[in-house]
Order: structure tokens, then C-alpha cells, then sequence
């Protein structure tokens, strides 16, 4: 934490459940980062996303649109 502090980024990192003294963070910021990581992680679920193995730019943003349609359609 300190070494993000040091950096100018705000730590979203909770803190252990047995802690005496439990360091503060945002519980709002931490949802979103819980929500876009596991989004990521499904994203890269697809074995075309995860080795790019599009050849061009554009077909690579479709088929990134149409994984997203998947997951959010599930």
C-alpha cells in the first residue's frame, strides 16, 4: 500500500479480516475493480481473445463485441 501511496494511486486493496487495526479503503471503488476484473477474466475465457489469434485489428474488436454480447446475454 505504501509503495502505491508513494506513486500517487489510491490503494483498493482490502485489508485482511483478522487485522487489528484494519487499513481504510474505498468499498465502492473496490466493487467496480471486483466487477471489471472478473469481466476481463470471462472476456479471456475465449480462447480467440485470450491467443489473438485474429489476424487484423478489426476482426479483433469483433470478436471481442461479440464475446461481450455472449457474457452479458448468459
Amino acid at each position: 500500500r505504501n509503495d502505491l501511496i508513494e506513486r500517487d494511486i489510491i490503494p483498493v486493496i482490502p485489508p485482511k479480516s483478522n487485522r487489528k487495526f484494519p487499513a481504510e479503503f474505498d468499498k465502492e471503488t473496490y466493487k467496480w475493480r471486483y466487477l471489471i476484473e472478473n469481466y476481463f477474466g470471462k472476456l479471456k475465457e475465449n480462447r480467440g481473445i485470450a491467443m489473438r489469434s485474429c489476424k487484423t485489428d478489426q476482426s479483433f474488436k469483433a470478436f471481442i463485441a461479440i464475446a461481450a454480447t455472449h457474457i452479458q446475454t448468459r
